[in-house]
């Protein structure tokens, strides 16, 4: 029984530490991707788009990184909720709950922006489609973008208990914390301002691959100090 546990936890520990690890880089990758390749930026004054000013698929290119990090997100909470001892599984379970919540969101989101969108523009049918476009502030491609990033954050501040031994599980704990009190506090300060809710969709995502990729950091050292992996 114990050689079977052993084994099953080192299995969760290495399965955790690269899903860690491909959080971080997924991550980063759309960040980057936000900030360099998409002509979105051009609706804003005095930012200037320096890749691919003519490419406009590359809107829709760069949210890729975000659609594969739904499912590794998920496989890392899944994994989160193995490491939790047992009085702290029920935080973890419903963290997990709402991290499904987050994938299906925002999976469906980009999969429909590609599969109908983006056909339907390159073909000319554009007829009806201005409330699913990703320029429109007040589309639903927006409005679920910051739904399903509400739901990470509010998955990640409940995984939040798990972390409480060691210094760095303490440091993980309350970058989770910030990161829900930031997105929430940026939710209520964009309502109080009037902005369209694209501005908090930016700041959400602005928020959150900062805690991804620190976070996925830290989680990999966790997982391959628990189960002392070697990369």
């Amino acid at each position: 029984m114990n050689e079977y546990k052993n084994k099953l936890n080192k299995r969760v520990n290495r399965i955790g530490l690269w899903a860690a690890v491909f959080t971080a880089i997924l991550a980063a990758a759309f960040i980057i991707m936000g900030m360099f390749g998409s002509s979105s930026w051009d609706t804003f004054p005095g930012m200037v788009n320096y890749i691919w000013t003519t490419m406009k698929f590359i809107d829709y290119a760069l949210f890729i990184p975000g659609f594969l990090l739904a499912p590794v997100f998920v496989v890392l909470m899944a994994c989160i909720h193995y490491y939790a001892s047992v009085d702290k599984k029920i935080y973890s379970l419903i963290g997990l709950a709402f991290a499904v919540i987050y994938a299906t969101i925002i999976t469906t989101d980009y999969f429909v922006l590609w599969t109908v969108v983006l056909p339907s523009t390159i073909m000319g049918e554009t007829a009806g489609l201005s409330l699913f476009s990703l320029y429109n502030p007040h589309g639903i491609f927006v409005s679920l973008e910051s739904l399903a990033y509400l739901m990470m954050s509010v998955a990640l501040l409940l995984v939040a208990p798990v972390f409480q031994g060691s210094r760095i599980e303490r440091a993980l704990r309350w970058i989770f914390i910030a990161g829900f009190v930031l997105s929430i506090g940026s939710l209520f300060g964009v309502l109080l301002i009037n902005y369209d809710v694209v501005m908090y969709e930016i700041a959400i995502i602005t928020i959150y691959c900062p805690v991804l990729i620190i976070s996925g950091i830290i989680l990999a050292k966790i997982f391959k100090r628990a189960g002392n992996l070697s990369t």
